[in-house]
């Protein structure tokens, strides 16, 4: 049951003089009171805020404010009004990893002034959760402004420490790179969210939510070794933000944890954006899904029409008759429609509505109905973005008219228009107008080479997950992923949101390619683009990557071959894919992972555990299960001998009671992981 409590003091400071400002210092702490945000103004008229947790301080001092093109908006102010209130209310996702969620934080927000005749207004709004902060600008309409176009926004994050810190580089236009691990004193550049252990053991995650409207906010170095500032995607003139007022910016966050596993439980980001827009969510559905992708990936079948075209009526036919033979819901198909041939040679070379003429999209539209399997529809705009907006309405209605609910955006190569960059406010505009228009059209949403989530998905929750990680496809054509990425991505890429990373890769080895009996190209050579073990995990890591990686949407990408009267298969068809529970049982960013989750509206539960390089044995309590009750584990586990080099697919299937007083003791090889389902015995 909702419960609802708003508690509201205003207290109004008037004509406040400059002496009496400079030594006000306004404060705000968590519900729980252990985390504070301290405001103040400096001599300058500056505005400036530290955070502590349980009297440490986690950030030094920091400024606020903007630089605008016409003015300073970043000093000069007095403090005119000051206002207190609370808010505590429970909410329930559409999709998601709980059933319902807690929003409680205390909320501070400051009305500043300029002294100079101009008397311009800034808001700054703090929320503290007991989980972190959120303070976001608020330019209000006045007579002075109209017009906001924001050449820096001077946040800062003034680090208390040289923290341990994972990050990838502030790129611009992609998100796609293994994540490095130094002192937050070697961060040149970072993307959000990025993530930092201090020397005390907290743990803490930079990012952003509600980013509407917008740039990118990345992070640069500052004046001093642990001093990171926000640095704003620009526009091609090097505008940063264009607006009028009234004006918001998106909420600038800092998750705080005790342990590692805290960052991932916490539901911070998704509290700060609004509540969900779309009145009827029935046609909003969870599911796995397979598809003609992998392949090309691995190089013997194309995108391009000719004698390797992948995406034929044949093939895609074979692929859903699979798919409802073994219960996957769904089957995107890629490189369905004309323009692939010459996509390199023209600008404007997708085709939303046209097939090519190997494809016969009703035909396999009503098939996949027959069957009842989901077509997945595919559009890669190529970056042609004016091509593709032309093309939006007029593809989401023939979407419908077919029947067809889902779609996998991409993005792949540069921007046009050009000089823009993926993640500035140009794009920003464009992701939320597909995904406002595909909500009218009850279309949900798969975003490849995307903007990072920030939370949109509570308010939107036709956005069901996002690439944005350098995700599986690099292990097929690249050196591939360090067994470290995948323990490093739940507290770094997937505190933004749902990640579709396309775990579930069988033959590890691609052992099987040269031997396959079927009518597609045979590899040139054994490993056509990546000359070495491909895919850097054991068996065993992939199944548990289902678990640990929250997508609503999960694929399930390897050949069909190599998943037929495979039985690890099993625990693929069992998991879910969305979840009324999530504990994170231990954790450390980089090492190790254990991620217990609870099923939809179900008794089940689900055990995801994952480690490094590093071989690691655990025992683990399920003492979150119903007290009184006996349940079957079956646990797929990591061969005696397995090794992600040398032997990654060896694995073994054993099953036992368990209780909520059970140990289990868990062991992983190096590269490894477990992947458990639990089910009551009645």
């Amino acid at each position: 049951m909702k419960y609802l409590f708003i508690l509201t003091a205003c207290i109004i400071l008037c004509s406040c003089s400059s002496t009496s400002n400079k030594n006000t210092f306004l404060t705000v702490s968590s519900p729980d009171e252990r985390i504070q945000v301290t405001f103040f103004l400096n001599e300058n008229g500056e505005p400036e805020y530290f955070l502590e947790k349980d009297e440490k301080k986690l950030v030094e001092s920091s400024k606020l404010g903007f630089i605008l093109k016409d003015y300073d908006f970043s000093k000069d102010f007095e403090i005119v009004e000051k206002r207190h209130s609370a808010f505590d209310d429970t909410w329930s996702p559409v999709v998601g990893v709980y059933k319902s969620i807690r929003n409680n934080y205390n909320e501070l927000k400051i009305t500043l002034k300029e002294k100079n005749d101009q008397k311009r207004v800034l808001d700054i709004t703090f929320r503290i959760f007991n989980d972190g902060i959120g303070f976001r600008y608020n330019i209000p309409e006045q007579p002075n402004i109209s017009k906001i176009e924001i050449l820096s926004e001077e946040t800062q994050f003034n680090l208390a420490g040289n923290y341990s810190s994972w990050w990838i580089p502030g790129d611009f236009d992609s998100y796609e790179y293994v994540y490095n691990r130094t002192p937050v004193s070697e961060v040149d550049s970072a993307n959000t969210p990025i993530s930092f252990k201090t020397k005390d053991g907290i743990y803490l995650s930079i990012h952003e939510a509600d980013l509407t409207d917008y740039s990118d906010m990345t992070l640069k170095k500052g004046a001093k070794e642990t001093l990171l500032e926000a640095n704003l995607v620009p526009w091609p003139d090097g505008i940063k933000v264009k607006g009028e007022t009234p004006f918001q910016s998106p909420w600038r966050t800092i998750q705080i944890a005790e342990n590692a596993g805290g960052l991932i439980e916490s539901s911070l980001i998704l509290n700060l954006n609004e509540p969900n827009e779309i009145e009827d969510v029935s046609w909003i559905k969870p599911m796995k899904y397979t598809g003609i992708w992998w392949s090309v990936h691995l190089g013997f079948e194309t995108f391009e029409t000719g004698p390797h075209h992948a995406a034929t009526t044949d093939k895609t036919k074979r692929m859903i008759d699979w798919a409802s033979k073994l219960g996957i819901e769904g089957v995107l198909v890629e490189g369905w429609n004309k323009g692939w041939d010459k996509r390199n040679k023209s600008k404007e070379i997708p085709d939303f509505l046209q097939a090519t003429d190997d494809y016969n999209l009703e035909i396999l539209a009503d098939y996949a109905k027959s069957k009842n399997v989901e077509l997945i529809m595919h559009h890669e705009t190529f970056g042609n973005i004016e091509h593709y907006e032309k093309n939006l309405i007029p593809s989401f209605e023939m979407m419908k008219e077919l029947g067809i609910s889902y779609v996998k955006g991409g993005y792949a190569g540069k921007i046009n228009p050009s000089e823009q960059y993926k993640h500035g406010q140009f794009m920003v505009r464009h992701y939320r107008k597909q995904l406002e228009t595909a909500a009218k059209y009850g279309i949900m949403l798969n975003i490849h080479e995307p903007i990072k989530q920030t939370g949109i998905q509570r308010t939107y929750p036709n956005f069901m997950t996002a690439e944005g990680v350098r995700g599986m496809e690099f292990e097929a054509w690249s050196e591939g992923n360090p067994p470290s990425h995948t323990v490093t991505i739940p507290f770094t890429r997937m505190l933004a949101g749902p990640v579709d990373y396309n775990a579930g890769i069988f033959d590890i080895q691609f052992e099987s390619i040269d031997e396959k009996e079927f009518n597609w190209r045979k590899p040139k050579k054994k490993y056509p683009k990546n000359p070495g073990p491909s895919v850097k995990t054991t068996l065993a890591k992939q199944l548990a990557l289902h678990v640990v990686l929250f997508s609503p949407l999960q694929m399930s990408p390897d050949l069909p071959e190599n998943y037929h009267d495979h039985p690890a298969f099993k625990f693929i068809q069992d998991v879910d894919v969305v979840w009324d529970d999530t504990k994170v049982l231990n954790a450390e960013i980089g090492e190790f992972i254990t991620v217990a989750r609870k099923g939809k509206d179900s008794p089940e539960w689900f055990i995801g555990s994952m480690t490094n390089e590093e071989p690691r044995n655990f025992k683990i309590p399920l003492s979150f299960l119903d007290n009184n009750k006996k349940y079957k584990a079956t646990i797929y586990k990591d061969g005696v001998e397995a090794h992600w080099e040398d032997n990654p697919t060896s694995y073994e299937i054993t099953e036992q009671e368990v209780t909520n007083e059970t140990i289990l003791d868990i062991a992983l090889a190096a590269g490894g992981g477990q992947a458990i389902s639990i089910s009551p015995i009645y």
